[in-house]
Order: C-alpha cells, then sequence, then structure tokens
C-alpha cells in the first residue's frame, strides 16, 4: 500500500513524510545571491528536455504548475582579511551597526505579515534576540580582538563555532536540524548586513511563478506573501520547518528536502509541484502539465467539500460519535483548529514557549498564551500539554547533562520533577488560564505512579499558590496523562485510579515498544503504528480506560491517516486528535463506515502477524471506499 503523501512505502508513520538528512549550509556561506536578471518565459511551452522527476517531502498539500524562479546557491565571497590593531573598534562599531540593520529589516517583515502569517511573530522576535545574543558577540570579539579577523570572517568563524556545538545530535535528530538552521539564517543575516546586501535577497515575481531555494526562512517567506509565488521548493526542511508551516498557512503547495532541486532546477524551467505526494517534476511534458492542472483542480474541489462539512458531527454509519480535536503549536493555530471543526484542543505542545530563547518564559508570559488559546476556543476545551523537554527537543535554557541516548535520559515529566520551581511555574500559568475556559493539564512521558503522584501534588501546591493570590481558577481542573511508554500502557488498570484521562502518543509507543530511534531513516520502515504489537497496546489502553470509566484519547501522528483512524475507532478509541488540516477529511473517512465494520477490522488487525499484514487487511477491506481520501483527490463518483 502506498503512501498517499510521499508516494512511498506506508510503512513508517502512515500519514505524514518523514524527515530528510541535508545537510544545512554553513555559517561561513553568505545567502544566495539574486538568480539572474533575465525575464523568464512567460508561457509553460515544455523545453526540449526529458522531463525528471525530483522527489521530497510533502510540505503543504495542493498541485502547482509554472516557470521557475530559483534564488540561486551562488554565495556572495568575502575577503577573509587580518586588521590591525587600530581598525578593531571600527570592526566592531560595523558589527553593531549591522546588528542594528538586520533587526529593523526582521522589525519591518514582521509588520508586514497579514493575520494568517502572525504565528511567525514570534519567530522572528527570536531571531532578533539571536541577533543580540551575548554568546555570540563573545565570539566574535574574539575573532576580532585576539585573533584580528575582519568583521565578516569574524561573524563567518564564530557561527560556525556554535552550529559546530550541535553535532553529534544534529545529524538525526529533526529539532536540532531546525535549530542549526535558526541559528544559520541569523548568521547570514549579520553578514549580509556586513556586506550591504540586505535588501538584495528580497524577491520580486514579475509574474506567478515557482520559488526555488536551498531554504526559506520565515522572514523571507513573509517578504513575498504578496508577490504571486505558485509554490516552494526547498533543498532542505520537515514537515515541521518554517517553510512548510508558512505555505500551509498561506495553502501554497510545498515540497521541501528536495536535496538536488538547486542543482537540477533553473530560473524559467517549467516546473510540476505535487505537495500531495512530495514530487517535482522539471521540464514535464504537456500529458503530465495537463494531468497536474486536473490534479490541482479535483484537489481544490475535494478539499472545497470537505470544508463545508467541516461543522457536520463525526458520528459513524450508525450513529457512534467519535470526538476529533486538533494538536496544536502557536496559538494562531488554535482559530484555524475551530475553523476546521475541531471540538477542540486534544494537545498543546507548551515546551514551544521554552525554544528559540535565551531566558525561560515567566508566569505571566504564559498565562496569557494559555488564555488567549482558551478563549479562542471556548466553550470547547483544552488540554495543555506540561513541557516535553529532552530527548528530541532541545531548549539551552535548561541546562541538560550530555547523554548517551536522551530519549532515554531526563526528559518531559522526568525534568518537571528534577526542576520543581520551573514546573510549578508553568502550572501556575495554566491554573490561572482556567478561569476563562474549561482547562485539561496533561503530563507527558508518564512511566511510573510515583511520577503521577508528584505531578499532582506539585498541581495542588500551584493552585493554593494561585488562591493565595486572589487571582481567579477553576476548583477543578483534570489531570491526565500521556500513555507512550509501554510500563504505562501494561500497567493501565493502575494509572486509571491516578489520572482523570488518558492520551495514547503512538509517536513516542512505537519508538520505545518496537526499540527503534523514531528518527531513523535505515529503521523507518519498521517503525509501523500498524504493528501488531501497537495495536495490542492501544487496545489493551483502551479497555483498560473504559472499564475503569478514565476517558481514552489518542494524539500521535497515527490519528491523521484515514485508514488508521477507522481502525482506531474498531479498537474503541472515540477521540482522536491530529493537526486541524486533517479533521475534515477523517471525519469523513469515520462516517462512512458503521462502529460494527471498524471493529470486525480491528479484530481480524489484532489476530495478525506483521505490520504488512496489517496493511494489506486495510488496504483490501478499507481503502476502495476511500479511495479518494487517500488520494486527496475529488472523487467524481463521490
Amino acid at each position: 500500500m502506498a503512501n498517499r503523501r510521499t508516494g512511498g512505502p506506508s510503512k513508517s508513520q502512515p500519514s505524514r513524510p518523514g524527515s530528510a538528512r541535508v545537510r544545512s549550509p554553513s555559517f561561513g556561506d553568505v545567502p544566495p545571491a539574486p538568480a539572474s536578471s533575465s525575464a523568464p518565459p512567460s508561457s509553460l511551452d515544455v523545453a526540449p528536455h526529458e522531463a525528471v522527476t525530483l522527489k521530497g517531502i510533502a510540505g503543504s498539500p495542493g498541485v502547482a504548475v509554472g516557470p521557475a524562479m530559483v534564488i540561486g546557491d551562488a554565495r556572495a565571497s568575502f575577503a577573509r582579511r587580518h586588521v590591525r590593531t587600530s581598525q578593531i573598534p571600527a570592526e566592531l562599531e560595523r558589527i553593531k551597526q549591522a546588528v542594528s540593520a538586520a533587526q529593523k529589516t526582521l522589525r519591518e517583515v514582521d509588520t508586514r505579515m497579514p493575520p494568517a502569517m502572525r504565528e511567525a511573530s514570534a519567530i522572528l522576535d527570536a531571531y532578533q534576540m539571536m541577533l543580540a545574543d551575548p554568546t555570540l558577540h563573545e565570539r566574535i570579539a574574539h575573532k576580532l580582538k585576539v585573533e584580528k579577523k575582519c568583521a565578516e570572517w569574524a561573524v563567518s568563524e564564530a557561527g560556525e563555532e556554535i552550529v559546530a556545538l550541535f553535532d553529534g545530535a544534529g545529524e538525526r535528530d529533526i529539532y536540532i536540524l531546525e535549530r542549526r538552521r535558526d541559528i544559520e539564517f541569523v548568521c547570514d543575516r549579520l553578514l549580509r548586513a556586513l556586506l550591504g546586501n540586505e535588501t538584495r535577497r528580497t524577491v520580486r515575481l514579475d509574474e506567478p511563478m515557482i520559488v526555488v531555494a536551498r531554504d526559506l526562512s520565515p522572514a523571507d517567506t513573509a517578504s513575498m506573501v504578496r508577490e504571486p509565488a505558485l509554490a516552494f521548493v526547498t533543498c532542505v526542511g520537515t514537515r515541521t520547518s518554517h517553510t512548510s508551516i508558512m505555505a500551509r498557512a498561506l495553502e501554497i503547495p510545498a515540497v521541501v528536502g528536495v536535496a538536488d532541486a538547486i542543482e537540477r532546477i533553473r530560473t524559467g524551467d517549467t516546473l510540476v509541484v505535487d505537495g500531495l505526494t512530495g514530487q517535482v517534476f522539471v521540464h514535464p511534458s504537456e500529458e503530465m502539465i495537463r494531468d497536474a492542472r486536473n490534479r490541482s483542480e479535483q484537489h481544490l474541489a475535494f478539499a472545497r467539500r470537505l470544508l463545508s462539512a467541516r461543522h457536520k458531527p463525526c458520528v459513524t454509519a450508525d450513529g457512534i460519535r467519535v470526538e476529533l480535536k486538533a494538536n496544536v503549536e502557536l496559538p494562531a493555530e488554535a482559530i484555524l483548529a475551530v475553523d476546521h471543526g475541531a471540538q477542540g484542543i486534544g494537545l498543546y505542545r507548551t515546551e514551544f514557549l521554552y525554544i528559540d530563547r535565551t531566558t525561560q518564559p515567566g508566569e505571566d508570559e504564559q498565562y496569557e498564551v494559555y488564555r488567549a488559546i482558551v478563549e479562542a476556543v471556548s466553550p470547547q476545551p483544552v488540554t495543555l500539554r506540561t513541557f516535553d523537554i529532552g530527548g528530541d527537543k532541545f531548549a539551552s535554557t535548561f541546562q541538560l547533562p550530555a547523554e548517551m541516548n536522551p530519549a532515554l535520559g531526563l526528559r518531559a515529566v522526568r525534568l518537571a520533577l528534577k526542576q520543581p520551581e520551573v514546573f510549578l511555574t508553568q502550572l501556575r500559568a495554566m491554573v490561572r488560564a482556567s478561569a476563562h475556559g474549561d482547562v485539561r493539564i496533561m503530563i507527558p512521558m508518564v512511566a511510573t505512579v510515583h511520577e503521577m503522584r508528584e505531578a499532582r501534588r506539585l498541581l495542588g501546591q500551584a493552585t493554593e499558590q494561585v488562591k493565595a493570590r486572589g487571582q481567579a481558577f477553576e476548583e477543578h481542573i483534570p489531570l491526565g496523562m500521556m500513555i507512550e511508554v509501554p510500563a504505562a500502557a501494561v500497567m493501565a488498570d493502575v494509572f486509571a485510579r491516578e489520572a482523570e484521562f488518558f492520551s495514547l502518543g503512538t509517536n513516542d509507543l512505537v519508538q520505545y515498544a518496537l526499540a527503534i530511534d523514531r528518527a531513523s531513516q535505515s529503521l523507518a520502515a519498521q517503525a509501523s503504528p500498524f504493528d501488531p504489537a501497537i495495536l495490542r497496546l492501544i487496545k489493551f489502553v483502551t479497555d483498560a480506560g473504559n472499564k475503569s470509566g478514565c476517558p481514552v484519547a489518542l494524539c500521535g501522528a497515527m490519528a491523521s491517516d484515514p485508514l488508521a483512524a477507522c481502525l482506531l475507532v474498531g479498537l474503541g478509541l472515540r477521540e482522536l486528535s491530529m493537526e486541524a488540516a486533517a479533521i475534515p477529511e477523517i471525519k469523513e473517512a469515520v462516517r462512512r463506515l458503521t462502529s460494527a465494520e471498524a471493529e470486525a477490522v480491528a479484530q481480524r488487525a489484532l489476530a495478525c502477524d506483521s505490520a504488512d499484514a496489517v496493511e494489506e487487511l486495510l488496504a483490501r477491506e478499507l481503502a476502495p471506499r476511500l479511495i479518494d481520501l487517500l488520494a486527496g483527490l475529488a472523487d467524481e463518483a463521490v
């Protein structure tokens, strides 16, 4: 069975593509120079070349056809020269002025962003702070004062040294890769300001075109928001990278992680960008162009049809209710979730408040963010997950120890209990937010009863502190836990007496139960949520929760795949949480079969001996009824 998003096998995460392992440009590299000023062809005449297919990751759905505008990868060079002692003050002043210029540019970009892209403001703010980071400036000053290197050379080498601090974890860790790119972007901005080419990077499109680049920062993307960009293609990035997030917010097709895009595409080349399969076609034939335009029209009709039914109840064909909620990372996504028919927020990842900053967020700052999310979806419920820092999520404000295997080390609730004052700050903010709507609090990575009891004790302490101040809060806030550690799954009947609700986190449950690093490319095909061992754990937890009256939800990537969602309903799940964009299609999938049909398929799946056998079963029994949803295209027969 093929993965509808990537075009490849669906044995890993079924609904979303994996990460690309592409080397980021070094800090010493200066941003790409503008592409040739020669006018691109205005027509879509097929060039006398053989069609070429490039493969990447589906970053944003949709299909686009048009000429390419390549933001070239030939970086501007600078003279690596030594300076005299008497010149050092002038070089330091140049750097100071460059920081101001770069920050001013970022502020200007921020003010020009439309409402659909307001979530980028936090990222741009973080970039402005990073430009003034003392660590960076101490290294630059050392290069100037001690090694007598010019400003550009000093910035370049200081940046390279900071990036080197990420070596080791960065090559296997999606999050670290993204943070490295953020640092590279900041130093590139500073270099551009020093070189006086800060404005030359801005892309201006004379006609609708497809933008091709090594990478696009939030500022780059924001600066093009009013340009007629048909699609984005980048050499680096993942589905969670900034380019993908921005493209989805703007509803522009995007394919990221196309390693050889710069080498294989030239400005003016006709492209087909398929954000449904993660493919880019260079020099497509006339037949391929016709097919792409047809697919684009079908996808738009499909999306409109699903979205038009977003407020219909999510019930099986025999009337069994299934709640669909959204997983969000940024406050602006909460509004998007409601617009897509979410029945609340099933998971708000609070750790993103701690990332890309030099200090930890204070109680008031967190409270304002949580309050905004709660008010945006009220009267629907919001589940706030306490920070899941550690493992594959790095935050420099937590001085985490170096570990051989971070995924098995100080992470999530373990870190929270090691730093109770930080944890209490977050809990107080959550308690205060409960005054504005239906709030639940969820603890990640719980493995022992002791951890859950300690978390409850600290929540009680935080509540008393808020009460002592005379601040408003809800008297009872449900406290639940994520089941993503096998130990918690097999002790679910015991934990049902400690927690008021469960949420199955299948991404990590697969990693820990199958002993496969979730970021491993070589083992990705074996890290399948369809593995019978995973299905049996899900069934065991669901049954234990139902027996004890403890509600059970599932918030892993598995929930956003139509076939998997139907299987989960058959396993007894009645609440699924996923990215907002997937809600309309999952709702449609659930409405097409009865609970009895889903249960019958689930029972047969539990008896299978491999993930392959489960997928073959689903393809045979369910795929024919969901063919349009799996393809992301409208079915004329429906």
